[in-house]
């Protein structure tokens, strides 16, 4: 229990974190919102992950672990479905200019911004994580 009760409150706040990041993320319903939110996501990375994980093993292991990616952007868009508040968007990143670096500007349709907010998602759950421990 005080597991899945940690696993909500890092989904909790890795979820309040997450739309200063990505562009297209948006949630707006408050706190109420991030609970539900947070309450869903780790029931689902709980029960939903490993089957999906079992079940994309060979994708999985031809492509050296990062098919993951796209079965935690399938958990997100499931999210998003079941709660409506939650919202992932296409979005553009700026050129960026620095010390003589050009980035190009980056377009995200619907696809890529599920994928680039999963990564996210998962790069500041595994940060809160660390922290924690």
């Amino acid at each position: 229990m005080r597991t899945v009760l940690r696993s909500i409150g890092i989904y909790l706040l890795a979820l309040y974190f997450i739309p200063q990041f990505v562009p297209g993320f948006t949630i707006d319903g408050g706190f109420t919102t991030l609970l539900v939110g947070a309450l869903l996501l780790a029931l689902m990375f709980l029960i939903l992950k490993p089957i999906l994980t079992i079940i994309s093993f060979p994708i999985n292991m031809l492509t050296l672990g990062l098919f993951s990616i796209i079965t935690n952007a399938f958990i997100l868009y499931l999210l998003t479905i079941l709660v409506p508040d939650i919202t992932v968007q296409p979005f553009i990143y700026p050129v960026i200019r620095a010390y003589g670096f050009v980035i190009p500007s980056l377009r995200f349709d619907t696809f890529f911004a599920y994928v680039y907010s999963a990564f996210m998602l998962s790069c500041i759950n595994s940060g809160i994580r660390w922290l924690i421990n």
